[in-house]
Parts: C-alpha cells; structure tokens; sequence
C-alpha cells in the first residue's frame, strides 16, 4: 500500500472535515462497545483545557486525527484516534500516534495511557499500540474494568 503524505497540526476543531470525522468516530465507537463502555470525548469534551487536537492532512483532506488529554501530574491520555475511512492502512494512525508521544515527551510527562475496547474492530488499533511500547495494565484515572475496556500504558 502506498504510504499517504501527511501533515499533522494541531486543530482548532473548527474545520468541518474535522467534525465530521469526530462524528464518524463517535458514531464507530457507540456501535463497536456495549452500553455504557464508550469514554470517546464529544467535542465539547475535546475543547476543555488540558486537550489538545492533533489532524493529520493530505491534499486538503483529513486523514486522521488523536488527542492528548492531561491527567493528574506528569501522566497523560490518548484519546480521539481515528483514520478517516479513505486513509486506512496508509500510516495515518502511526505519524498521529507519534506525535502525540514527542508531545508527551516534549511536556515532560512520566506516563502515557490509554482505553480502549474488545473485539475484532479493535485489533488494528491494538497491534499499534503494541507496537509502540504500550503494554496491557490497569485501569487509571477514573477508569474501572467493565469485561470490555483495556488498558494500556507507555512509560516514557
């Protein structure tokens, strides 16, 4: 597959493409989790301080979006990652993935976290952050196990 040529900017969520992408994303999520299991950030709750947007572009149009959202002291979460449905397998996930660790990285933090779900859906996403250095643990911040969540964490 050829590799798509991105640019990644931090968003100010005003972008319609943005939207809709965050819809999308929202959307995916409530159908692919049970009732109840969802923690996906609406846009209200990616515009509250301590989250930060990243997009990643190619030729005018989104190819994928992640954010960072600051938890207690030097210890971070990803949140909101999502390739747009035209980009997949073409490395989006990866550079957004990348970005938001030299984030956390250039921010000092000592841990980045994440959740995310079970199943087949999520097997893709798993595999990069298994790449990546995340390793499975347990839950953080609000988080409590619920037969769907996992829980992973990166060391930084």
């Amino acid at each position: 597959m050829e590799k798509a040529l991105l640019t990644v900017r931090e968003d100010d969520l005003t972008d319609p493409q943005t939207l809709e992408l965050l819809a999308l994303h929202l959307a995916g999520m409530h159908a692919g989790s049970p009732p109840g299991t969802v923690f996906a950030l609406d846009l209200s709750g990616l515009r509250q301080p301590g989250v930060t947007v990243w997009s990643a572009w190619s030729d005018g149009k989104i190819a994928g979006i992640g954010a960072l959202k600051q938890l207690a002291g030097a210890h971070g979460e990803v949140k909101s990652m999502r390739t747009h449905p035209d980009f997949i397998r073409k490395g989006v996930a990866t550079v957004i993935l990348d970005q938001l660790i030299l984030t956390a990285r250039a921010r000092r933090w000592q841990r980045l976290s994440l959740e995310t779900g079970s199943g087949s859906a999520f097997e893709p996403a798993l595999a990069l952050y298994r790449n990546k250095g995340f390793q499975a643990g347990e839950p953080f911040a609000n988080y409590q196990a619920n037969g769907h969540s996992q829980f992973f964490h990166l060391e930084l």
